[in-house]
This record gives structure tokens, sequence and C-alpha cells, in this order.
């Protein structure tokens, strides 16, 4: 009992459910959270069927918006909430009284851009002197849709969705398969209904795995004093791994939920796919089955946090003049908060991340020559990309110096070397070499169509392809 009533006061926000969070036996800002993202699943709902575009005002939208996303901030963070909405008033100083240049020059993005994606929207999709209005800023930041816990999203789609655009343009984006048409007539059913019980089902699946699974494996007990000093190494080995494993879904599940509550209020829909069927995937956020069989850690860092990994992408590793992929790496350590632990995660990526490109330059190609050996390359690299992303990770869910500090010498600091010594052993065999005149002929035009094609392709390969290729 002592302990809930000191989870309960270490808790900034609403203390309502405080009796819920003790019969459950789960912490009061998990409960809090939770509440708000199920009633925004009913609120998008009412959201898009009652106070749709073709009879409701933008201004309205937004202002609705805009005061449900606040409220579930003071309910969940109570005055903490103060920060964001601090920063978020910041923000839209810088915008409307910085010079336009100067708003989208790197060290202005990446500050601001520390909470919202809006200052390189405004540079790549907004004519060169428009801002947004104060409400439209304060309805793209702190809208219920996404304020707890994301997507990150594009503005131009999202003021597109308030006004009424958002499902017509993406379909003239298929016109071919529309017939030239706006696509409601072609198309019988755009209703987002059966993708959000799909995510929905997704989100129950999680949450019954987490239940069962998750809660009896905690990552806790990697760091346990007895466990460490007494386990044999592949033991620990052992437990570290299946333990990030079931660490994951309630990562599923928050970001899954939220995809489900932009798509109620019918934001997110991608276009047709190649069977004419609506896919409403614009701003999924993660892709569960590419995660749990990445054979690289690339394949798995594309698809986790997606449209994070696409805005850090987007503002600094490709504006960065050289060590495009450490400062990239350090920003979204600062991106994500004080943490200690998220500095080692980080951090330790780095020569993970170099070594796995080496890696595969070198030896990829002499696997590739039957099927038996390409499935074994895929066998041994998946496990190496999980026992490295296990060793990775841990230290951002430990959080401290210390536990980060007795995980690491409890596994000799085994990745940290033998990434290292294969960056350094394989760094001479493949220097850089100057781009042909067909590479340079080329090069443009490729970019130009992989840009294009990002507003009708996942997002999963077509932006993040540059981040640690």
């Amino acid at each position: 009992m002592g302990e809930r009533a000191d989870t309960a006061f270490k808790t900034t926000g609403s203390k309502w459910l405080l009796p819920v969070s003790e019969y459950l036996g789960f912490p009061l800002d998990q409960v809090n959270f939770l509440t708000c993202q199920l009633f925004a699943v009913a609120a998008a709902f009412w959201f898009r069927l009652y106070l749709s575009p073709s009879h409701t005002n933008p201004l309205v939208r937004h202002a609705v918006a805009t005061l449900l996303g606040i409220t579930f901030l003071i309910f969940c963070f109570g005055w903490y909430s103060a920060h964001i909405l601090t920063v978020v008033f910041a923000n839209y100083l810088i915008i409307i009284n910085a010079d336009i240049n100067n708003v989208h020059n790197p060290g202005v993005d990446e500050f601001a851009g520390s909470l919202t994606c809006i200052p390189h929207d405004f540079r790549d999709e907004l004519p060169s002197l428009v801002r947004p209005s104060f409400i439209e800023y304060l309805s793209y930041n702190l809208n219920f849709l996404s304020v707890l816990v994301g997507p990150c999203s594009n503005y131009k789609e999202y003021i597109d969705f308030i006004e009424g655009r958002h499902i017509s343009r993406r379909l003239r984006q298929h016109s071919g398969a529309c017939n030239g048409q706006n696509g409601y007539d072609k198309t019988p059913d755009l209703s987002p209904l059966n993708a959000v019980c799909r995510k929905l089902l997704v989100c129950c699946g999680c949450m019954l795995f987490f239940l069962t699974v998750t809660r009896a494996l905690p990552i806790k007990y990697n760091v346990d004093p007895h466990f460490v000093s007494h386990a044999p190494f592949l033991t620990r080995l052992t437990y570290a791994f299946f333990s990030i494993q079931a660490a994951r879904p309630k990562f599923y599940f928050a970001w899954t939920l939220a995809d489900a509550v932009n798509n109620a209020a019918g934001y997110g829909f991608l276009g047709l796919d190649e069977n004419g069927k609506p896919s409403w995937d614009l701003i999924c956020n993660l892709n569960i089955l590419q995660i749990e069989t990445a054979t690289s850690f690339k394949t798995f860092i594309d698809n986790w946090n997606i449209r994070t990994g696409i805005w850090l992408k987007t503002v600094c590793y490709d504006r960065a003049p050289r060590h495009r992929l450490a400062l990239t790496f350090i920003l979204s350590a600062l991106w994500h908060g004080v943490y200690p632990g998220y500095y080692f995660t980080f951090i330790t990526a780095i020569p993970i991340t170099m070594a796995a490109r080496a890696v595969r330059r070198s030896v990829r190609h002499c696997f590739l020559g039957s099927k038996d050996l390409k499935l074994g390359y895929d066998i041994l690299t998946w496990a190496a990309t999980q026992l490295a992303i296990c060793y990775t990770v841990m230290p951002f869910l430990l959080l401290a110096v210390e536990p980060t500090m007795v995980y690491y010498r409890s596994m000799y600091f085994h990745v940290h070397i033998i990434s290292i010594l294969a960056t350094i052993a394989l760094h001479q065999k493949h220097k850089p070499k100057e781009p042909s005149d067909t590479t340079k002929m080329f090069s443009p035009a490729s970019s130009s169509l992989s840009s294009s094609c990002l507003s009708q392709c996942q997002p999963v390969h077509s932006n993040n392809n540059d981040k640690v290729e």
C-alpha cells in the first residue's frame, strides 16, 4: 500500500482514478494515459461524424481539437503540462517574429522541431511568406489526436484534414485507379471503421501479452545483484533477450492505439492499394512484422517510431555536412529527454550502426549464391540484430546511470568492443569512391522520384534509406 501511495504522490496528473489504479495494480500515470486514449477513440468518432468539415467551420474544428488536447495534457501531467505549453508558445513567437529564411535554418529547426515538425513543413510545403494562424499552430501541436503519444504528422496534411481536403487530395494521387475522378463514386467505402477495428484488435493482443508475459519478465531483473553475480553469462544474455522482446508490446500498444485514434477522426488516409481498397496507414508509426523479423539494424530502425525517424532524417541527417549519423543519434537523444539512459542508448547505436554497415558491405554478397546460404545468413543476422538491439535499448528502459553500468559490466561491454573492432577492421576495405558520371547524371532524378513516391508508399523504407545505410 505504501508503494502505491508513493506512486500516486509522484504523479503530477489527476488523482481521480487512484482507486482504479490501486485496484488494478497499475501506476496511476498509466491509468490516466489509457483513460485519455480510450476517451480519445470515442471523441475521434464524434469529431468525424458530428464536426465533419462539410458542415463545421475549420475554426471550430481547430478549437475543439485544441481544447480537448490541452484537457488531456492537464489530466495526465498536471502542472508539468506548463512545460509543453510554454515550448509551443515560444516556438510560435519564433515563427511569427523571425525572418522566414532564418526560421528554416538547421539550428532553428532543431530547436523548434524538438517538439514539432512545423518549421520544416513551412519550408517545403507552404508558400514562403505564409505563416499559420495562432489557432492553427495550437491545433497542430496540441490536438487531442496526437498530443500524448504522437505520431508526428505533416502540417499540410493536418490542415487538409481539418479543412476537409485530406481524402480528396490523397485520392487524386491515385487518379489512374479512379479514372481522374475524386474517387468517391468509384470507391464503395472510405470509412476508417475497418482500419480502426483492426488496430484496436492489435492493441488488445498487445495488452494481453503485456499482462501475461511482459510483467513476468521485468527489465530491472537484468541488474538484480543476486542475478548478476550468480547467473552464468549465457543465462544473463538469454534473459536480457527475452525481457527486451517482452517489453516491446507496450510500445506497440501505445503507437497502434494512437494510430487508431487518428483514423477514427478521419485522419491518416494513405490512398488506395493495388486492389483498390482504402489504406489508412499514412501516419502509421511502426511495422510490427518488419521489426520482429529484422535482419539488420537499419531495418529495425526504419520500422520503429517511423514518423520521428522521418523527421530526424529531414531535419538533421539530410542537412548535416559531416558526421551525419552521429549528429542524428545525438539529436534523437536530446529529443527524447534528459534521462541518462537515452544518451547511453543512442551513443551506443553509433558504433553498432557503423559496424553493421561495414559487415553487410563486406560479407553479404558471399551468401547470395544459394537459397540455403541466404537462409543461413538471414537467420544469423536476425539473431545478431535482435541481440544488438537488446544491448542497445536496455539503458533506454533502465534510464539511470548506475543500473546501466551494472548491465554493461555484466555483459562485459562485448557489443561495444565487437562493433568498434569490426568498424576499424573493415574501414580500410571500403573507402569512399568518387561517383561516376552516370551516377551524377541520374542521382538527382532518382532522388526526385523517391520523393514523389513518398506520399504513395509506406514511409518505412522510402524515407529512411539513408539513415543507417
